[in-house]
């Protein structure tokens, strides 16, 4: 049962604003907030504290941290020692069984936009827990006390989409947000065809793919609609519109392994150009039992 949130944390920028998409996400969906430095060096991810400068100023960093949480979001903070930090992360959120990590984009990331550092390049080719990204600047754009207005899921037709769909339900539902399910399955269409051919095929595709969707809808639940039309995931990514406070969700590649995470060529375009914090969601549920031999 996941039961928390778990941002990787560090003394930046980035830092700051992976904690406040991590509070924010918290607060909303009213799970337990973990915030985690990992400490390069051997040893058990829950090791033993140690007396030492570097546990001293991780520690100290911690502390404020703490003080940008809100005194209703319940909140514990870890040092954690392994030679990876990703892997470190994911070990500790596999551990306090974390529905999400979080993480910040580089350093040098232009304000509002994505960039992908070392530690979330190699979270979203491993992890098997979804992951969140926070756009630069988040923390001095965004009151980490106010609701989420939508949450939008990349809806395709590749292995994972099931997924997918289910977690933007859940998370629609747990916070109380509206869901917005946007086709982006143009890019599926072989190239070499007349492009008013691939134009036709794809807005075709793109309302099967949301009416199949809509289908799969558990009973109550409504959803907004949208194809995103474009030549190139760019073009039509450009186009959607963002309501202050909104999330995307998207798969991972064909290529993940079971339980994997594995950023594919289209989530990652996206990323260049989408100013809201991204989730990036296994292609397989993590009950998911199909591969286990059951």
């Amino acid at each position: 049962m996941t039961t928390s949130i778990v941002v990787g944390y560090t003394a930046t920028e980035t830092g700051s604003d992976a904690l406040a998409l991590g509070v924010r996400l918290a607060r909303a969906t009213r799970r337990h907030l973990h915030v985690l430095i990992v400490l390069p060096g051997h040893g058990e991810t829950a090791g033993a504290e140690q007396d030492s400068p570097a546990q001293g100023q991780a520690a100290q960093w911690l502390d404020e941290a703490q003080e940008m949480i809100p005194a209703d979001v319940a909140h514990t903070a870890h040092v954690r020692v392994h030679d990876s930090f990703a892997e470190g992360l994911v070990l500790a959120s596999e551990q306090l069984e974390a529905a999400l990590i979080v993480v910040g984009a580089a350093n040098g990331a232009t304000i509002g936009l994505h960039r992908m550092g070392s530690i979330a390049q190699a979270l979203l080719h491993s992890s098997p827990i979804p992951v969140a990204l926070a756009p630069a600047g988040f923390a001095h754009s965004v009151d980490v006390q106010a609701p989420i207005s939508r949450i939008t899921a990349a809806i395709g037709n590749r292995p994972g989409a099931d997924a997918l769909l289910e977690t933007a339900v859940a998370l629609s539902g747990a916070t109380g947000a509206t869901l917005r399910l946007v086709s982006l399955v143009a890019f599926d269409v072989p190239r070499g065809f007349d492009p008013n051919s691939i134009r036709l095929v794809s807005a075709a595709h793109g309302d099967d793919v949301l009416a199949r969707a809509e289908m799969e809808l558990p009973r109550g639940v409504r959803a907004e609609l949208e194809r995103a039309p474009g030549d190139t995931v760019e073009e039509a990514v450009a186009q959607l519109a963002w309501l202050p406070g909104e999330l995307i969700l998207v798969g991972s590649s064909r290529l993940a392994q079971p339980r994997r995470l594995f950023l594919g060529s289209t989530a990652a375009k996206m990323l260049d150009i989408i100013p809201v914090p991204m989730i990036v969601v296994p292609r397989t549920r993590l009950d998911d039992s199909a591969d286990s031999g059951s």
